[in-house]
């Protein structure tokens, strides 16, 4: 994906500030920006992705879809409280306070609290510094201050961050009470590393895994899914090995079964996306699913037949030009075929990550090893079964 992203478009976005590179991506198709935006900083990605065109509706949406399927709270993000102050500290002693502190570039607000722990608000350190130094924090202080909650899913977190832009968050408990400090940066850090891990999941690829890992342990989170690919590659050699003998009769098949697989496979593979997509934006709460495999089925029935046309043109002129036996037929045979085959990889697209999901498992985790098995078997097996019927 990135290597299809316009290297000029690219520079000319890392220099302009979030808004105007915003106006400049909102002309570029979708897949465009998500390839562009994911050559950037995650924090300088989402902070564009924020202010595209539109950000009521479609801004909002990129965002959401680029965060929405993170999963986790805030909780473990969250750092033990600093700069915590009592209401009646003075602006003297709270700056007395800052001074003595080893971790002074870590103090971004001060967070008054009562002598419970409660959160009751806090200060930025310009009014700390703009403050008299006789008054207290209590004095000077935001009220009822923006706070996360342990429990404070990944997603709402993020997009918290981008319409309000701190460095740091605070983290409250029951009845308020201030239990820890979230920084910004870390949140930005995990959406890069989830992001990037959604997408090394739909080929068996660990989220755990990262470029340090050692090599032991790459082959441990890695092995076990290409063993499964190679069983589910065992059987779709079984059924062309049923067919053996139709293959060996008819040569001209064995020219167009990976034109087969290819193309009924890209078919699935977009209707995996689209389920993919309404999994993460939950628009499949207020979608029936039964719609969506219509939908599926129609649009597989149209690009099959649309693209079987050229394929089984394909056929009777190479048919033709070898020698082989009833070019027409062999023609109607890849027709057929191409439209049974793209239907059939719309249901499984759909069906394969709503499954998964039933069974507790991540909908993304390996979708494509068990899609590409179940379009490889179907369009295969049905164009030799067909060619098994009509023409042996």
């Amino acid at each position: 994906m990135n290597s299809s992203t316009d290297p000029t478009l690219l520079a000319a976005v890392e220099k302009l500030d979030p808004v105007k590179a915003a106006e400049l991506l909102g002309t570029e198709p979708q897949s465009s920006i998500q390839s562009l935006l994911a050559q950037l900083p995650p924090e300088r990605a989402l902070l564009i992705a924020s202010h595209l065109p539109g950000t009521a509706t479609r801004g909002e949406a990129e965002t959401t879809a680029l965060v929405s399927g993170i999963e986790g709270t805030v909780e473990k993000l969250m750092s033990p409280p600093l700069g915590a102050l009592p209401m009646d500290t003075t602006v003297a002693g709270a700056l007395d306070y800052i001074v003595h502190l080893k971790e002074v570039s870590s103090i971004t607000y001060i967070y008054v609290v009562d002598e419970f722990s409660h959160l009751m608000g806090v200060v930025a350190m310009r009014d700390l510094l703009l403050a008299s130094p006789a008054q207290t924090l209590a004095d000077i202080m935001t009220v009822e201050p923006f706070a996360f909650s342990p429990g404070t899913h990944m997603p709402e977190a993020i997009n918290a961050a981008l319409k309000r832009h701190y460095r740091l968050y605070p983290v409250v408990g029951k009845n308020n009470k201030l239990i820890g400090l979230v920084f910004s940066w870390k949140l930005f850090e995990y959406v890069a590393t989830e992001i990037s891990s959604q997408s090394g999941s739909m080929v068996g690829l660990d989220r755990e895994e990262r470029v340090t890992t050692s090599i032991l342990q790459s082959f441990r989170m890695r092995h076990p899914w290409l063993q499964v690919n190679l069983l589910t590659a065992f059987a779709a050699a079984f059924v062309v090995g049923m067919f053996e003998d139709t293959i060996a009769r008819i040569v001209a098949l064995a020219v167009f079964l990976p034109v087969l697989a290819g193309q009924s496979g890209n078919t699935g593979c977009q209707a995996l996306a689209i389920t993919l997509r309404g999994l993460t934006l939950g628009e499949l709460g207020d979608y029936p699913v039964k719609k969506l495999l219509q939908k599926e089925i129609a649009l597989g029935a149209m690009n099959g037949f649309a693209v079987g046309l050229v394929a089984a043109l394909a056929m009777w002129l190479y048919a033709g030009y070898s020698g082989t036996e009833q070019p027409f037929l062999l023609a109607f045979v890849v027709l057929i075929a191409m439209v049974g085959a793209c239907v059939g990889s719309g249901i499984f697209g759909v069906l394969v990550p709503l499954t998964l999901r039933r069974m507790g498992a991540d909908p993304a985790m390996a979708s494509s090893i068990f899609l590409t098995t179940f379009t490889d078997i179907l369009g295969m097996g049905l164009m030799l079964f067909l060619a098994t019927a009509l023409l042996l």
